[in-house]
């Protein structure tokens, strides 16, 4: 809901701070007094283009800040407002500025924000019907969503949404399997002469490191050799270690039966040291035995090694990547091989997701036709109160090609209109003129109030062209909508005007060759004085003020 709107330096206005309520609020003033600048101002924050035309003269730029409750019932707002990283508390802040050299500011609770943005924000926040086009419900991409709100269609657009997706998730693998398969045809015989050749040489995962190392060892086979014989002999030549360990744990033997053990613990250290040297110089034998000076594995690992990396570098993979290879290369072969029998067992699963597509949507179908039904009566019912008796109001479903079916079903909804007898029904943004279509939108807007996410709305003189009972009717159904939305309406009528919950007048006044607009909010005398003027005109005479009475009273 909008909660304040203040503007500074806009055409006629120099500085103006305005507080907006709930329910119905209206905006009246003589013909000129600039009502049409407050919209303007409203639009700059809601994503309308911005011109320097807008900037008081005088004034070096123009502001308009609007503040907004947070709305988390509107959940398309919400998803926005999260996938852009914009924090939103209590309320939503819009700022918008412009210098006279064209530059200008968009702020959304202190983050600067593209005027894309701001626009797409603005669309869930408020409709303002009258003065924008294509916006709202006179847009018809947008149709489908509100006939699909009104009818509480979620469930059925969800299956739908779901069967659309495994269709194409099927159609896709079956795609791929014919690509590959037909792929795989064209190089057949490179398949199986490339299994051939690596089946021969049958590569292993972490071969090429392990035969590195055997190569490392095999080239400096002598080296390690003398290292070994030389530790070798250090141990059991000469000083022979192993019987110099016995002969010290000997005598520390005899030693200890002097003093009843006390070097035991240096007997069992010596004990421990004897194990370790035995098990090191039969480790040394051992390895000295596996030891292999023959030239010939390091000519087999060498000629191994130059083999796997040309079959790496002509497939490119690596070396470790071969043996997968081979498994592709023998998978793809096995498709060739099933043939059609896979492909066909992949086209009737898809056959299947298809069908199961085919019916959830034809359900959405038909009860989006049952909710076009309800929705039509009830416009048509509006419409005869509001002087458009003769007008024809029809929701259009049409079913798309193949082409163009989608996770929201196979129809184009249109809202469609006739204003006159035996005239062709069209789109409602391009049959209706101006004063019939804003008519049409609150016809609309009655019954869709309670399936809309947007919580503000702005109706431009929609009582335009009307008067006596007509807009005494338009002005009850502003009434009724303003209880389920905030209603923000610019009118000339009295009747419509009496039925405002909250009443602002919009003044123009000149003071030294300056016009300014002013716009206040009336007292319930004041209010009963501007309905008077609205009847009377100029000169207020007590028939008008009694006349008043009646329209407030009503």
């Amino acid at each position: 809901m909008l909660q304040s709107l203040s503007i500074r330096n806009v055409v006629l206005i120099d500085r103006l701070d305005l507080d907006f309520k709930s329910g119905l609020s209206v905006l009246t003033g003589e013909t000129g007094a600039g009502k049409s600048i407050l919209l303007d101002s409203l639009g700059l924050v809601l994503g309308k283009r911005a011109e320097t035309s807008l900037i008081r003269r005088g004034a070096d730029k123009l502001s308009v800040t609007a503040v907004f409750d947070a709305e988390p019932q509107n959940l398309e707002l919400s998803g926005l407002l999260a996938e852009n990283e914009l924090e939103v508390g209590g309320e939503m802040i819009i700022k918008r500025t412009l210098d006279q050299n064209g530059k200008g500011k968009i702020f959304f609770n202190d983050q600067p924000i593209s005027a894309k943005l701001l626009k797409d924000i603005g669309r869930c926040l408020v409709e303002v019907h009258g003065q924008f086009d294509n916006q709202g419900l006179l847009n018809p991409a947008a149709h489908q969503g509100v006939l699909d709100a009104f009818g509480g269609l979620d469930k059925l657009l969800a299956a739908t949404a779901a069967a659309y997706r495994e269709y194409k998730e099927a159609a896709a693998a079956r795609a791929r399997a014919e690509a590959d398969i037909a792929k795989a045809k064209e190089e057949e015989d490179n398949l199986r002469h490339w299994v051939r050749e690596l089946e021969r040489i049958n590569p292993r995962a972490g071969e090429e490191a392990e035969l590195s190392a055997r190569r490392q060892e095999l080239m400096h086979a002598e080296k390690i050799m003398e290292s070994l014989n030389y530790a070798y002999g250090v141990l059991t030549e000469g000083r022979d270690v192993q019987s110099a360990l016995r002969s010290a744990e000997s005598a520390i033997d005899k030693a200890n039966q002097y003093v009843d053990g006390r070097y035991a613990e240096i007997y069992d250290a010596l004990d421990r040291a004897l194990v370790e040297v035995i098990d090191a110089v039969e480790r040394i034998e051992s390895a000295s035995a596996d030891i292999n000076l023959n030239s010939d594995e390091q000519e087999n690992i060498d000629s191994r090694l130059f083999a796997l990396k040309d079959l790496a570098r002509k497939h490119g993979v690596g070396i470790d990547e071969l043996a997968d290879t081979l498994q592709n290369f023998k998978a793809r072969l096995t498709n060739i091989e099933l043939g059609e029998d896979g492909i066909n067992a992949l086209r009737g699963a898809e056959q299947e997701k298809r069908q199961a597509y085919i019916e959830a949507a034809n359900a959405l179908r038909q009860a989006r036709v049952k909710t076009a039904a309800e929705l039509d009566a009830l416009v048509m019912a509006e419409l005869p109160p509001l002087k458009m008796e003769k007008a024809k109001f029809v929701t259009l479903i049409e079913k798309k090609e193949e082409s163009g079916w989608s996770e929201s079903g196979f129809d184009n909804v249109y809202f469609t209109v006739a204003t006159n007898p035996n005239s062709p029904q069209g789109p409602i943004n391009k049959i209706a003129s101006g004063g019939e279509l804003a008519r049409f939108m609150l016809a609309l807007k009655v019954n869709l109030a309670q399936s809309s996410s947007v919580c503000t709305m702005i109706f431009d003189e929609v009582d335009a062209g009307v008067g006596g009972a007509t807009a005494q009717a338009v002005g009850e159904r502003l009434a009724k909508l303003g209880q389920r939305v905030q209603v923000l309406v610019v009118t000339h009528s009295p009747q419509v005007a009496a039925r405002g919950n909250n009443h602002f007048k919009v003044e123009k006044k000149t003071a030294d060759n300056v016009t300014t607009t002013y716009v206040r909010e009336l007292s319930a005398a004041e209010k009963r004085e501007e309905i008077a003027r609205m009847l009377a005109g100029e000169t207020i005479t007590e028939q008008a003020r009694a006349a008043a009475d009646v329209l407030l009273a009503g």
